[in-house]
C-alpha cells in the first residue's frame, strides 16, 4: 500500500486549505485512515481519523476547524482545514490501519504517506 498526500502551502492565519490523500490500491472501506502532523522539533501527533465504516475522531484542538472525509469513488480521504492557526504549522501525514482499531498513536499505524508542509503564518 502506497499512500501520497498532497495540498500543502503557505497560508496565513485563518485562511483554509484542503489535503488529499491518495492510495494505491482501494482500501478507504477496509481500512481505519488517519491524519497526522510532526511540527519541527515536537513528536508525531495525531489530527483526525476515520474508521472503515466512516466514524471520526478528531484531536481536542482541532476540533469544529479540521474535517476528515473521503471518496471511495476516487480512493481519496480529505482533510478539510478551516481557521488555520500558526500551531497548526506542521508536516502533515496521512496513515492507514487494517485488521485493529484505529487509534491516536503513531505507532500503531501501518502505511504512511511522505508527507505534506504546511505553514500558517500569523
Amino acid at each position: 500500500v502506497q499512500l501520497q498526500a498532497s495540498g500543502g502551502g503557505l497560508v496565513q492565519a485563518g485562511a483554509s486549505l484542503r489535503l488529499s490523500c491518495a492510495a494505491s490500491v482501494r482500501l478507504f472501506t477496509t481500512h481505519g485512515m488517519a491524519w497526522f502532523r510532526q511540527a519541527p522539533g515536537k513528536e508525531r501527533e495525531f489530527v483526525a481519523y476515520l474508521t472503515w465504516s466512516g466514524s471520526p475522531n478528531y484531536k481536542e484542538s482541532v476540533k469544529g476547524r479540521f474535517t476528515i472525509s473521503r471518496d471511495n469513488a476516487k480512493d481519496l480521504v480529505y482533510l478539510q482545514m478551516n481557521n488555520l492557526r500558526p500551531e497548526d504549522t506542521a508536516v502533515y501525514y496521512c496513515a492507514a490501519v487494517k485488521g485493529r482499531p484505529p487509534t491516536e498513536k503513531y505507532a500503531d499505524w501501518q502505511y504512511w504517506g511522505q508527507g505534506t508542509l504546511v505553514t500558517v503564518s500569523s
